[in-house]
C-alpha cells in the first residue's frame, strides 16, 4: 500500500485571470508563492517520503519549496504535466466563445469525446498520469509521498482510478485549489479516496481547533 498526497500546484498569473494554461509554462503569482510555503509547512509536519512533481515550472517550483523543508530533492516525471489545451492555451471561457463557439458547446458538454481543438486526448492524458502514479507507489511501497502536479491531470486521474466516467471529471470533481490536498490509497492497482481538495491553510489547523 502506498498512499499519495496530490496537490495542484500554486496560484500563476494566468490562473489569477482564469486562463486556461495547460502545458504552457506559466510564472507562479506572489500568492502561489505563498501557497508553496504553506505547503512546504505542512510537509514538514507530514513527513512525506519523496516529492514529485511534473515537469512544468510553476508544479516545480511549488514542490521545491516542500523538497527543500524536508532536506531532499524534487523527483520530476513528464507524465505528471498537465493536459494540453490546444487553441484554448492562454484563453479565458469567454475568449473561447468569441474564437470557437461551436467547439466551446461541444467541450462542455463533453470534455473527452469533444477536447478542445488541437488539443491532448483527455483519456491519453489520463492513462500516462495515472501510469505515473503506480509508477510512484511501487517506488514507496508503504510510504506517503507527495506529487504535485495540476487540476485537469488530477481530476482525470482520480476518475479514472476510481471507476468513474472521464467526461464527469468536470461534474464529479469541479475543482481544486491551488495547494488544496487530495490523497489517494494505492495498493494491488485498487484505489481508494481518502481526501479531497482540503485548502492548505485548513490543513495546518491542528484539530481541535476546527
Amino acid at each position: 500500500m502506498t498512499r499519495i498526497v496530490l496537490v495542484r500546484h500554486g496560484e500563476t498569473e494566468w490562473h489569477a485571470e482564469n486562463r486556461y494554461a495547460g502545458s504552457s509554462d506559466v510564472a507562479l503569482t506572489a500568492r502561489g508563492r505563498d501557497q508553496a510555503r504553506l505547503l512546504a509547512a505542512w510537509a514538514l509536519l507530514a513527513r512525506p517520503d519523496a516529492v514529485w512533481s511534473s515537469d512544468l515550472s510553476r508544479a516545480r517550483l511549488t514542490a521545491a519549496a516542500s523538497a527543500a523543508a524536508l532536506g531532499t530533492d524534487v523527483r520530476v516525471d513528464g507524465r505528471l504535466r498537465e493536459l494540453d489545451f490546444g487553441e484554448g492555451e492562454g484563453l479565458t471561457r469567454d475568449d473561447m466563445d468569441r474564437k470557437f463557439p461551436d467547439a466551446l458547446r461541444a467541450f462542455l458538454a463533453d470534455p473527452v469525446a469533444a477536447h478542445l481543438p488541437g488539443g491532448e486526448d483527455p483519456a491519453r492524458a489520463a492513462a500516462r498520469f495515472t501510469a505515473a502514479l503506480h509508477d510512484i507507489a511501487s517506488a514507496h511501497t508503504g510510504g506517503r509521498v507527495l506529487v504535485v502536479a495540476h487540476s485537469t491531470a488530477i481530476r482525470l486521474a482520480l476518475c479514472a482510478l476510481l471507476g468513474v466516467p472521464l467526461k464527469d471529471y468536470r461534474r464529479r470533481f469541479p475543482a481544486l485549489g491551488n495547494c488544496a490536498l487530495t490523497e489517494i490509497r494505492l495498493r494491488d492497482g485498487d484505489a481508494a479516496l481518502l481526501e479531497f481538495n482540503t485548502a492548505i491553510e485548513r490543513s495546518l489547523v491542528p484539530w481541535s481547533q476546527q
